[in-house]
């Protein structure tokens, strides 16, 4: 009654009373009550202490059920206890030692194991082998799912229920979003049918990791944040901030991501929780990695590997999401290449249920700018739900422009580059490594506004600090003859829109005089410059903007407010 206290005060948030509960439980446990009281009290203080991510305290616990072993407690009883100690390894990312107390559970238990014992074993191996480093770990840990889905809807067990549907979903993610949502609504509807709190937050935590890659909305996983730590769920509410970490990174929004996922990893560093460590030190590096800071990504990634990262559903991510960036950043092609075909490779060693590593995506626009992949090879991977995931649908749809234009259809292809530029509306740095790379693959087949994209790529990472890149952009804009951003003292001065059409600091100089309605000769007096100077700076401006005539270009300068004049 206690544990179970204990474990109720923490959903309530009271946490202080929590622990005062869960101490006065520990107590018992170590006096000589009834052997079985004293299994009682164990199997309800396991679950509470992993809820408040004590996992020291958990962990030290196995001493005492090998004193129960000696009290006289029951095989099945034994087997329990050990199945409460493969979850909360899980919980903390310790599955091998999961696994061990798995393996120790079934031998106990053997053939005559009941429904109810076997739906138990099985949701937590099920959740274990998912982690456990091999390439049909997916396949494995779906039919253990399933197996324990079964046998819980017959006994019937909600908890068990809830654990299941939740995994399942996770597992449809890359087949089908929809498929997944539904595993997740039906892990809800259980849990808040028999009155489980925690359950009922992980589902609402799964739902809104759906609706985050399906569309990169992160309004429900803060709601779900929320949620996880009114119930006291502070595990799962680090595992949201970690999500949240690289949902910043992707959205450009990098000092936010670095001062939430600092605080994601020392914390949960402290905890123990080895998995959410884990995907935060990968954000981490996909920060450094997405800013070109090239020391900064291989340190995270050296902290990453010696945290337990090798064989880890991570991995993957650190080359595909991270190292592959940073390459492009460096304008290494052929390295971002190397390294997203690391990403795969590590996939097909170790399968993962995280669908943004680049084989949905990135390679995608890499094997089309390089002539590997085909239209026919670009629809049999997007046929994959994980394709129509927004991160991955940006360079899919990318890609589908380069091949567009290259067979010609350059309506098409121009309409593909609209899409991607939508989807990368949110992502900053994927929108413009696109339109970077396209307008490339556009000048080469003859189509497109590639003068155009180069301009607000130039200009986007000129302000961002990647030489490389925007040394490229203008290599190509001089190459097509287009007037090239000089990027002399001053330009900064030139409001970003009319940077990105590519008008220079003196042609702005001349811009902002024609509101006054000055002549060549007055407006060459004030600049010091000649008259015919001038003429070529407004016809200039006539071009890039696009304005009709003088006259047009003058109202415009006129209609700008003093925020867009120096």
């Amino acid at each position: 009654l206690l544990a179970e206290a204990g474990r109720r005060a923490l959903a309530d948030g009271a946490a202080g009373s929590a622990v005062r509960l869960l101490d006065h439980a520990h107590r018992v446990l170590a006096s000589q009550v009834d052997v079985e009281v004293r299994a009682d009290v164990l199997d309800s203080l396991l679950p509470a202490l992993s809820a408040a991510g004590q996992f020291g305290r958990a962990f030290a616990l196995v001493d005492a059920v090998a004193e129960l072993t000696v009290a006289g407690l029951s095989r099945v009883r034994r087997a329990e206890l050990h199945t409460k100690l493969a979850q909360v390894a899980g919980t903390a990312g310790e599955w091998t030692d999961g696994m061990a107390h798995v393996e120790t559970a079934r031998a106990l238990l053997g053939r005559d194991a009941t429904d109810e014992q076997n739906a138990r074993l099985d949701a937590v191996a099920a959740y274990l082998t998912l982690f456990v480093q091999g390439p049909d770990r997916i396949t494995s840990a779906e039919f253990l799912a399933r197996r324990a889905a079964e046998a819980a809807r017959r006994v019937p067990l909600p908890e068990v229920g809830c654990e299941t549907w939740q995994l399942l979903g996770v597992l449809a993610r890359d087949r089908d979003l929809d498929a997944a949502r539904d595993c997740f609504a039906q892990a809800r509807a259980l849990a808040e049918e028999h009155g489980l709190p925690i359950q009922r937050v992980y589902a609402l935590v799964r739902q809104a990791g759906v609706d985050w890659l399906a569309d990169g909305s992160s309004a429900e996983l803060v709601e779900a944040h929320e949620e996880a730590l009114r119930v006291g769920a502070i595990t799962l509410a680090y595992n949201v901030d970690a999500i949240l970490g690289l949902d910043a990174v992707l959205r450009g929004q990098y000092a936010a991501a670095s001062a939430k996922l600092a605080r994601t990893v020392e914390s949960t560093r402290r905890l123990r929780l080895k998995q959410v460590t884990l995907y935060a030190l990968m954000a981490q590096a996909t920060a450094a990695a997405h800013q070109g800071r090239r020391s900064d990504l291989d340190a995270a990634i050296e902290e990453f590997d010696e945290v337990g990262g090798v064989g880890s559903q991570e991995r993957p991510l650190c080359f595909g999401l991270a190292r592959a960036f940073c390459a492009l950043l460096e304008e290494d092609r052929a390295l971002a290449t190397r390294d997203v075909a690391r990403a795969i490779a590590y996939e097909a060693e170790t399968p993962t249920v995280f669908h943004l590593s680049g084989m949905h995506g990135l390679r995608l626009l890499l094997g089309a700018l390089s002539g590997e992949l085909d239209l026919d090879g670009h629809r049999s991977v997007t046929r994959s739900a994980a394709a129509g995931m927004r991160w991955n649908r940006v360079f899919g749809q990318f890609a589908l422009a380069v091949l567009l234009g290259r067979a010609g259809r350059d309506a098409e292809a121009a309409q593909a580059v609209r899409v991607a530029r939508d989807a990368a509306a949110i992502y900053p740095l994927a929108r413009h490594l696109g339109l970077r790379l396209v307008a490339e693959a556009a000048v080469a087949d003859r189509w497109g506004e590639p003068v155009a994209w180069l301009r607000v790529a130039e200009e986007f990472f000129h302000q961002a600090g990647q030489a490389a890149v925007a040394s490229a952009c203008r290599g190509l804009l001089r190459q097509l003859g287009a007037s090239v951003p000089q990027r002399r003292t001053g330009s900064d001065q030139v409001p970003r829109d009319l940077r990105a059409l590519g008008v220079t600091v003196r042609e702005f100089e001349v811009f902002r005089l024609l509101a006054g309605r000055l002549g060549n000769k007055a407006i060459a007096t004030r600049l010091h410059i000649s008259p015919r100077t001038v003429e070529k700076h407004v016809a200039s401006l006539i071009t890039k903007t696009g304005r009709a005539d003088r006259e047009a270009l003058s109202a415009w300068s006129e209609s700008l407010g003093p925020a867009d004049r120096p």
